[in-house]
């Protein structure tokens, strides 16, 4: 577990750098420099974009950190690597000439109630390739334990450049439109810096040869299209959706509260990349001890990690409110659901990659494909019924049952699940946290409720996790940093 903390903690860092970033456009320069409605057509772009990228990228990044650690010689993986960057001009190719050809077709689709968006298919197509091949070459340095610059990319790059342009709008430099297609741009720029850094790592030898495997290659990386668009449709369908149904404002006070309870998802997110990886080997090398112990210890570090931050957030979220313009102020639900949907991800461990990497990939993917269908339905249910608190709704429920299959059949083919007696520690330590500080109200500045609020939360709840040693791993960072 050694380097997967270290590597995860330098992650966690330079994500938490990113959403530190994310959170000043997305809180203050997004809700103060734009319009509701023009911010809510740009979650749009987005969020159509992400559920576009996966398909585009034909399964490539997961293929690669599946199959790449068993080429044991240079010919092979030359071979291996031309095909993982042909691989998703099979689909990127036939979309392109679609989004040309239907263009207003498409348009129409997705601009039933906000006419606007008719006229950004191609914004759309050309941010989905980009997010596409960077995380083709993001996966290309993964595999090589090379996770950081990566990171730094997808956490810090686009969101400084929405940050200038931000600034710029607010000057009147730029006008609305010359700021979504200048972050199309930011977009393409960092997938050609990506590809440019993961060739400095391994630089590719094209060899038209086909694997021996190919096969097995191309059917995984087509079955993996719809896991990775289950994964992302459950997360995006959501605003795709509150575009069909709401104004275009309703999906940026989505997007706002949304956003604030994604930063519990930062550790799973950092602690993924370097998991992922090593999953994949251990699965390879058939260590079922190393897998099972990989799976509870990744599991406790994230519900410690994830649990405190859900609490922290819910907690003061009435004083972070206070700090926002008030149309975007009620969206207490909406965190509350979401947050408790990243806090679940995070108690799984590294299930996915376990799923993933494995050869009982195909039945989770049934599974997956099923419950995007299902939270498309829980949205068109719920969002007319309950509006932008609905689709919060339907996300949780969707992601409940979504992680609760994965979970047991993770148990049903490996025997092993990612609880121990010392989860059931730290969730009764979070209950007496929430109770405890649920009372504590001051009467200072919000600002200053908030980081006082969050200081004795963190002195209390670090103290009784060094004090009883509830994870070795987080002992071990605590002593060592305390010691010094």
């Amino acid at each position: 577990m050694g380097i997967v903390l270290k590597q995860s903690l330098n992650n966690t860092i330079v994500t938490y750098f990113g959403f530190a970033i994310g959170a000043a456009n997305t809180l203050f320069l997004y809700t103060n420099f734009m319009q509701p409605s023009n911010y809510g057509l740009i979650q749009v772009i987005l969020s159509v974009s992400a559920v576009l990228m996966p398909i585009l990228a034909f399964g490539v990044p997961n293929s690669l950190v599946k199959f790449y650690s068993s080429f044991s010689n240079e010919q092979s993986q030359n071979s291996f690597l031309t095909l993982m960057l042909l691989l998703p001009l099979i689909l990127i190719i036939p979309v392109a000439f679609i989004s040309y050809v239907a263009n207003d077709a498409i348009g129409n689709l997705l601009s039933k109630q906000n006419d606007v968006v008719r006229d950004y298919v191609w914004h759309i197509f050309l941010t989905g390739m980009a997010m596409a091949y960077f995380e083709v070459f993001y996966a290309w340095a993964r595999v090589k334990m090379k996770s950081m610059f990566g990171n730094f990319m997808k956490e810090i790059f686009c969101r400084i450049g929405q940050t200038i342009l931000l600034l710029l709008l607010y000057f009147k430099v730029i006008d609305i439109e010359f700021f979504i297609n200048a972050l199309v741009g930011f977009y393409l720029v960092r997938a050609i810096i990506m590809k440019l850094y993961a060739y400095t790592i391994r630089k590719p030898k094209l060899n038209f040869k086909l694997p021996k495997n190919w096969k097995t290659i191309v059917k995984y990386s087509a079955l993996i299209i719809l896991g990775g668009s289950t994964a992302i449709v459950l997360m995006e369908v959501d605003k795709v959706m509150l575009n069909n149904f709401l104004k275009l404002e309703n999906v940026a006070f989505y997007s706002v509260a949304g956003f604030i309870a994604s930063t519990i998802a930062v550790p799973s997110r950092a602690m993924h990349q370097i998991t992922y990886p090593l999953t994949a080997t251990y699965l390879n090398n058939n260590d079922k001890r190393a897998l099972a112990q990989l799976y509870k210890k990744s599991s406790l570090t994230l519900f410690i990690v994830s649990g405190i931050l859900f609490l922290l957030i819910l907690l003061n979220l009435s004083e972070l409110y206070e700090l926002l313009p008030e149309k975007y102020s009620g969206g207490f639900m909406i965190v509350f659901w979401v947050g408790l949907v990243k806090v679940y991800d995070a108690l799984l461990g590294n299930n996915n990659s376990i799923l993933f990497n494995s050869d009982y990939y195909r039945s989770i993917l049934f599974f997956g494909v099923l419950l995007a269908v299902l939270a498309i339905l829980f949205n068109l249910w719920m969002i007319p019924t309950y509006g932008i608190n609905g689709a919060a709704i339907a996300s949780f429920s969707a992601f409940f049952i979504y992680n609760t299959l994965k979970l047991a059949y993770v148990k049903s083919k490996f025997k092993i699940l990612p609880f121990t007696y010392e989860t059931l520690k730290v969730l009764a330590l979070l209950l007496v946290v929430a109770v405890i500080f649920s009372a504590f109200n001051f009467s200072f500045h919000p600002l200053l409720n908030i980081i006082l609020k969050s200081i004795l939360m963190m002195i209390f709840y670090v103290g009784v996790l060094y004090r009883f040693k509830i994870s070795e791993d987080v002992y071990g960072f605590l002593s060592k940093y305390l010691s010094r």
